[in-house]
C-alpha cells in the first residue's frame, strides 16, 4: 500500500527530474571549477583531455553489463547506486583537496567513478521513464530529460563562475554533495513500477554476460530498429568532422570570447528545445520528429553554420541546429521505449547507444587530420579546392574548417533524403515493429484458456 501512496507517472517522474536537474547542475558547477583548478595547477591542456578520456572509459567497457545488470535489479536501486558512486568520486577529491593532497591524477581516478556511475544512470533513468509515465508522455518525459543533459551547460559555468571567488573549490564541492542527497531523496518519495515480464525477457534470462550481449542480438533481429540505429550511426559519423572549437578559433583569431558565445548559444537552444517539447510533446508521429529533427540540423547546424563568418551568423544557427536536435532526440527515445518492452530496456539501450557511439573515438582523429593537413592549407592557398568553394567559405584561416561542416551538412542532408525517399524500412518503423504493449495484449488474447480447475 505505502508504494501506491507514493507519486509515480507524470508526477512521481517530476520528483525524479527534479533530483537530478538540481544534482546534475552542482555536478556541471564542480566540473568547471575542477577544470580551473587543473588548469591553474598543471598549465596543460592535455591533462584535462586525460579527464574527459578518463570519464568515457567506464562506458565503452562495461556499457552493456551494465544494461544487463538494469534489466536484472531493482532500477530505483540501480539509479541510487549510480548517484552514490558519482558522490563517492566528490567525496574523495573533497577529502584530498581539504587535506591539501590532491594531485591531477586523483582528477583521472575520479573521473573514471564518475564515468562508472553515468555507464548505470542512463540506461536506468531511461528504462524507468517508461515504466513510470504513459507511452504517450514519452517524448515530453524526454524532452524534460533533455534538460537535464543540456541545462548545465548554459548554467554550470555560470554557478561556479559566481561561487568559485566567495566559497572556492570546496564550498562548490559541498554544495554538489548536497544536491546528490536531494536527488536520493526524491527517489525514496516516488514509485518506480518493476516493469512485468515480457514472453522476449524470460527466453532471454542466462548468466549476466549472456544477456548483456542479448541487447546487441534484439536490436539486429529487427531490421527496422537496426536500420534507426545504423541510421543514427551514420549521422553521427559525419557531424563529428564539424570541430567547433577549432573552426570559431581559426575564423575570430583565436578570440575564446566568441567561442564561448556560440557555445552558450549552442546550450541555450537545447533547453528551448526541451521546453519547447516537453510543453508540445512532439508530433503525434515520433519518426516525423527524428525527420523534421535531423533536417534542420543538416541544413541548419553543419550546412548554414559552416558558411558563415561572425556571431551574428553563428549564434542563430548554432542555436536552431541544437533545438532540432533534441525534437530528433525525444522522437528516437519514445520510439524505443514504446518498441522494447521495459524489463528488456537496459541491456537494449546499452547496446543502443554503445552501436550509436561506435565512430565517437574516430571522427575526431579523421577530422583533425583532414582540417591540418588538406582542407585549411588547401582553403588558404592557390589549389583548385579554394577556387571551387572560396566563394561559399572563403579563403582565409578556418575556412577549411567551415568547408568541412558545410560538406558534412551535404552529407547529412543526403542521408536523410535516402532514408527519406529510399529505406521505408525505417521510414515506416512504427508500422512495421508493434508497440511492446500492443504485442503482449495480442500475445495474452491467442493463449489457450485455462481449463477448469486449473
Amino acid at each position: 500500500m505505502a508504494a501506491r501512496r507514493r507519486p509515480t507517472g507524470m508526477l512521481g517522474f517530476s520528483f525524479v527530474w527534479t533530483g537530478q536537474l538540481v544534482s546534475v547542475l552542482a555536478s556541471g558547477a564542480t566540473s568547471f571549477a575542477l577544470t580551473i583548478w587543473a588548469y591553474q595547477t598543471t598549465g596543460s591542456a592535455t591533462a584535462l583531455g586525460v579527464v574527459t578520456t578518463a570519464f568515457l572509459i567506464p562506458f565503452l567497457v562495461l556499457s552493456p553489463i551494465a544494461g544487463a545488470m538494469v534489466d536484472r535489479y531493482n532500477r530505483k536501486l540501480m539509479m541510487m547506486l549510480s548517484d552514490l558512486t558519482a558522490a563517492a568520486a566528490t567525496v574523495t577529491i573533497l577529502v584530498l583537496h581539504g587535506t591539501s593532497g590532491l594531485h591531477i591524477w586523483h582528477l583521472y581516478l575520479a573521473a573514471i567513478l564518475s564515468g562508472l556511475g553515468n555507464t548505470f544512470q542512463w540506461p536506468a533513468y531511461s528504462a524507468a521513464i517508461s515504466t513510470m509515465v504513459p507511452k504517450e508522455q514519452y517524448q515530453r518525459a524526454n524532452g524534460m530529460m533533455s534538460l537535464v543533459d543540456s541545462g548545465p551547460g548554459v548554467f554550470a559555468p555560470i554557478v561556479a563562475g559566481a561561487l568559485y571567488p566567495i566559497v572556492g573549490l570546496t564550498g562548490i564541492l559541498v554544495l554538489d554533495l548536497a544536491t546528490f542527497l536531494f536527488a536520493i531523496g526524491t527517489l525514496c518519495l516516488v514509485h518506480i513500477p518493476t516493469p512485468p515480464r515480457s514472453a522476449e525477457g524470460v527466453a532471454a534470462q542466462s548468466h549476466l554476460l549472456r544477456e548483456a550481449v542479448y541487447g546487441f542480438k534484439y536490436i539486429f533481429a529487427r531490421k527496422s530498429l537496426l536500420g534507426l540505429a545504423l541510421f543514427f550511426v551514420s549521422l553521427n559519423f559525419v557531424s563529428g568532422f564539424g570541430l567547433v572549437a577549432p573552426f570559431i578559433l581559426a575564423r575570430t583569431g583565436n578570440n575564446s570570447a566568441s567561442l564561448g558565445a556560440v557555445m552558450s548559444a549552442a546550450a541555450l537552444g537545447g533547453v528551448a528545445g526541451g521546453l519547447i517539447l516537453s510543453a508540445w510533446g512532439g508530433f503525434k508521429r515520433r519518426m516525423t520528429s527524428i525527420l523534421v529533427g535531423e533536417f534542420f540540423i543538416g541544413l541548419i547546424g553543419f550546412f548554414l553554420f559552416g558558411i558563415g563568418r561572425n556571431l551574428a551568423f553563428w549564434i542563430p544557427t548554432a542555436a536552431l541546429g541544437s533545438m532540432a536536435g533534441f525534437l530528433s532526440y525525444g522522437g528516437s527515445q519514445a520510439i524505443w521505449m514504446a518498441k522494447v518492452p521495459p524489463d528488456l530496456q537496459g541491456r537494449v539501450f546499452s547496446a543502443r547507444r554503445l552501436i550509436a557511439w561506435a565512430a565517437g573515438p574516430i571522427t575526431p582523429v579523421l577530422a583533425g587530420a583532414l582540417a591540418d593537413y588538406v582542407t585549411e592549407p588547401a582553403m588558404t592557398s592557390n589549389t583548385w579546392l579554394s577556387h571551387a568553394f572560396g566563394w561559399l567559405v572563403g579563403t582565409t584561416p578556418g575556412s577549411g574548417l567551415g568547408l568541412q561542416y558545410v560538406l558534412a551538412g551535404v552529407a547529412y542532408l543526403l542521408i536523410f533524403f535516402v532514408v527519406l525517399f529510399f529505406v521505408p524500412t525505417i521510414r515506416h518503423l512504427e508500422d512495421l515493429v508493434p508497440d511492446h504493449d500492443v504485442k503482449s495484449k495480442n500475445t495474452a488474447a491467442s493463449a489457450p484458456s485455462p481449463t477448469p480447475g486449473a
